[in-house]
């Protein structure tokens, strides 16, 4: 049920300092159970105490943060399946739009809308096939796996009472570019990892590129070795985690399944939770490509606004040159591309918000000098760049484009990390505003090259239009 917002609740809401407006619903909250505990009390003639009243104030914030089964959560399956749909929806409508300028780096070029749209369907049908998959599926992998013939003493040893797919694989290559696990172990409820010892290096590299949060065990073929010594070994270079997870066996067939027993009774009686475990996985895994993919479809679409914005802002100095570095805050802060760029992250916050989370980037910028950094490597342009040498503001505007830029790129960063927040923490984003503007300023110094050729470009055609010299 949805309570009707009192008339008077607004103006509350809009006096109450921002960091407190979260908190008012548990006030509220709070307030009606000590009057409903309040009340009770008359009623029943017993005696008021501190602690009774505390107690209701208590039960009014805890009726509020109870957890409530209402709707999907992005902790389970259908949460995480919401979160892909939503995703969907923000392909759509980016795709939908042109982007004004190519994208820069050919290997991270897009596919087409329709085939990027179809990939990503026929992704999405895939893992919900798999979600519904019954029973448990684990590979067989190392460097060295055993022979085939070991393959029926192994599934009888793994039998359970749930059914069980067992996939034997090919051995793992001794060296990869990317050290990637293939799609179908990824797709596994368990990995059974077979090694030799001593440990390769390739092992030891394979080990440390399982999947997050991927269940594996090692099946370690100990020969004529003493298990205690060997197993400090292998501890030691491992870690604990894997140590954990040791399996000595000797190599002969008929004590196979004596080495497995402690993982076929693991199996049996975890499977409920490995089977949830490897759903959640490979759902995170999903999302967090399409976010990925996503993130660069938006600088696809941010790039463009970028350039045109610092651009403009360039060209309103020149216009009406600005007095002093603290109006170029308001130069970047004055709302040109922040709607754009909300609309481009799906951000929900005001531009009254927007503005204020700029300002504080504009004015990290400022405090770490990327104005005056940016005067100096632009000095040497302007000056040999004598037809433009004496138009008015000319370096004040280069350095507010180059400042603009900077900013841009880290308010972009910031809405990338703020993806889902209904509303900015002005604090936060004032403690984190000089590392994301530092960064943004580190990227952008490697495009300097591309940054002084469109200021060439910007400055002859502030030429042509013959903008009256400085001092005249």
């Amino acid at each position: 049920m949805i309570l009707p917002e009192l008339p008077g609740l607004t103006g509350v809401r809009q006096a109450l300092p921002a960091s407190l407006r979260p908190l008012l619903p548990a006030i509220g909250l709070g307030l009606g159970g000590w009057v409903a505990t309040d009340a009770l009390l008359r009623l029943s003639h017993l005696p008021l105490s501190p602690g009774l009243t505390l107690a209701g104030l208590v039960l009014g914030a805890w009726w509020l943060r109870r957890p409530r089964p209402i709707g999907a959560t992005a902790t389970d399956v259908p949460g995480w399946l919401e979160r892909l749909e939503q995703l969907q929806v923000q392909f759509a409508q980016l795709e939908g739009e042109p982007v004004q300028a190519p994208q820069a780096d050919p290997q991270h070029a897009e596919a087409q809308p329709g085939a990027a749209r179809q990939l990503r369907a026929t992704q999405l049908t895939a893992l919900r096939v798999e979600l519904e998959r019954p029973g448990l599926m684990v590979a067989l992998v190392g460097t060295q796996p055993p022979g085939m013939e070991l393959q029926p003493a192994l599934v009888e040893a793994l039998r359970g009472p749930e059914s069980l797919l067992l996939h034997w694989a090919h051995p793992l290559p001794a060296w990869s570019a990317g050290w990637s696990w293939p799609p179908l172990f990824e797709a596994c409820d368990g990995l059974i990892h077979h090694l030799r010892t001593p440990l390769s290096a390739a092992d030891l590299r394979w080990l440390e590129a399982l999947p997050s949060g991927q269940p594996a065990w090692l099946l370690v073929d100990r020969g004529n070795q003493t298990q205690e010594p060997l197993a400090a070994e292998l501890a030691s270079q491992l870690g604990p985690e894997l140590a954990q997870r040791l399996l000595f066996w000797d190599g002969q067939p008929q004590s196979l399944a004596a080495s497995l027993a402690p993982l076929a009774q693991q199996l049996a009686s975890t499977a409920p939770d490995l089977r949830r475990g490897r759903q959640l996985r490979r759902l995170q895994q999903l999302h967090g490509r399409w976010q990925s993919d996503l993130e660069r479809l938006r600088r696809q679409h941010f790039l463009p606004l970028q350039r045109r914005t610092q651009w403009l802002v360039a060209a309103g100095v020149v216009a009406a040159p600005l007095p002093s570095l603290d109006l170029l805050v308001l130069a970047v802060a004055n709302g040109l591309m922040l709607r754009d760029m909300a609309r481009i992250w799906n951000c929900p916050w005001t531009l009254e918000q927007l503005r204020a989370a700029a300002t504080e980037l504009a004015k990290a910028s400022l405090a770490l000098g990327v104005v005056e950094w940016s005067s100096q490597a632009l000095a040497g342009l302007v000056k040999w760049h004598g037809a433009t040498w004496l138009v008015g503001g000319a370096m004040q505007a280069l350095s507010a484009a180059y400042l603009t830029r900077v900013v841009a790129r880290a308010m972009a960063d910031m809405l990338a990390l703020s993806v889902g927040v209904p509303e900015p923490d002005l604090a936060a984003i004032q403690r984190q505003a000089p590392l994301l503007v530092s960064r943004a300023a580190e990227a952008e110094k490697l495009d300097w090259a591309a940054f002084l050729d469109q200021a060439r470009q910007w400055l002859r055609s502030q030429s042509a239009a013959g903008l009256p010299a400085a001092g005249v």
